[in-house]
């Protein structure tokens, strides 16, 4: 007696290399700034080389990136109203950067004194993002702002950084905060990363924008100028060799930083974001490493 087959159901072509709908992966997981990662690991790795790293400046490192993916996904969350598809990956990684940053609390609990710097500025930023404002000049400042604050945070975390980031009582400075050489390197790279805002900007979204160009080049100018005055201050009390050196780098850095804000915007056709990818990695090792010689300014003149 022959059986019966129900009727095959049709199936739909799978496209080579598609992952499977129920296996892709949702929204908050992996940010799309990608240029954030170099101003995120820079600013710690610049700060533990200055006072010499130990392990807590790489949990440092490791806490700082996770509390950005946690803050990336929250972002996103409030940005979509709160929808339910965008709570895990918040879920996951404020876990993560629960145990991580209170492991990070318990051998250093100074850090502590940071807490009222950072709360201003993680509250300004999660308002931006509820009104739908990340993208604006304020968010952008805020964000900057607290990646290159880690210079002197992770300064304070090394083997010659005060006061005692192990201390929590005994002193109102936060780790790190009283090293002028902290903020000095702090200041470079401030003056670099703030003004990938506006240069970014004039290759992307506010391409064509002579409003923002202008603000790019002039940001870039300062950055000329302010150069040129510490290599006079160097010349004019007769600074060793070795300063006058690392002030002329700063001036050819900050030329070159100039040249670029000037010149690539008007480029047609327009640059690719691969380039400029591969043309923001030449200028933060250029950057950085005029950062790292900075502290050299400080060397003794040759008179007196």
């Amino acid at each position: 007696m022959p059986t019966s087959r129900a009727p095959a159901r049709p199936t739909t072509p799978r496209t080579a290399g598609a992952r499977p709908a129920s296996r892709r992966r949702g929204p908050g997981w992996v940010p799309r700034e990608h240029g954030a990662w170099a101003m995120l690991v820079v600013p710690v790795l610049v700060g533990g080389v200055l006072t010499s790293p130990t392990w807590r400046t790489a949990l440092l490192l490791v806490t700082w990136l996770t509390a950005y993916l946690a803050f990336h996904a929250t972002g996103l969350w409030l940005r979509a109203s709160r929808r339910p598809r965008y709570l895990p990956p918040v879920r996951a990684y404020a876990t993560a950067l629960v145990l991580l940053g209170g492991t990070l609390l318990a051998t250093a609990p100074g850090l502590l004194r940071w807490a009222p710097v950072y709360g201003a500025l993680l509250a300004t930023s999660l308002v931006c993002s509820l009104r739908r404002a990340d993208r604006s000049w304020l968010n952008d400042g805020v964000t900057v702002g607290a990646a290159v604050l880690m210079t002197v945070v992770s300064a304070g975390l090394g083997h010659d950084g005060t006061p005692p980031a192990t201390a929590l009582t005994g002193t109102w400075v936060p780790p790190g905060a009283d090293d002028p050489a902290a903020w000095a390197v702090t200041a470079v790279l401030a003056g670099y990363f703030f003004g990938t805002v506006p240069y970014v900007k004039t290759l992307l979204r506010e391409r064509g924008n002579r409003a923002v160009l202008s603000v790019s080049v002039a940001w870039h100018a300062l950055l000329v100028v302010a150069a040129v005055a510490v290599l006079a201050v160097q010349v004019t009390h007769e600074r060793a060799a070795g300063s006058i050196a690392v002030a002329v780098a700063l001036v050819v850095a900050a030329a070159g930083l100039l040249a670029r804000a000037v010149l690539v915007p008007r480029r047609r056709p327009w640059p690719s974001p691969r380039a400029i990818g591969f043309g923001e990695i030449a200028a933060t090792l250029a950057v950085t490493a005029a950062a790292l010689a900075v502290p050299a300014l400080a060397a003794p003149s040759l008179v007196g």
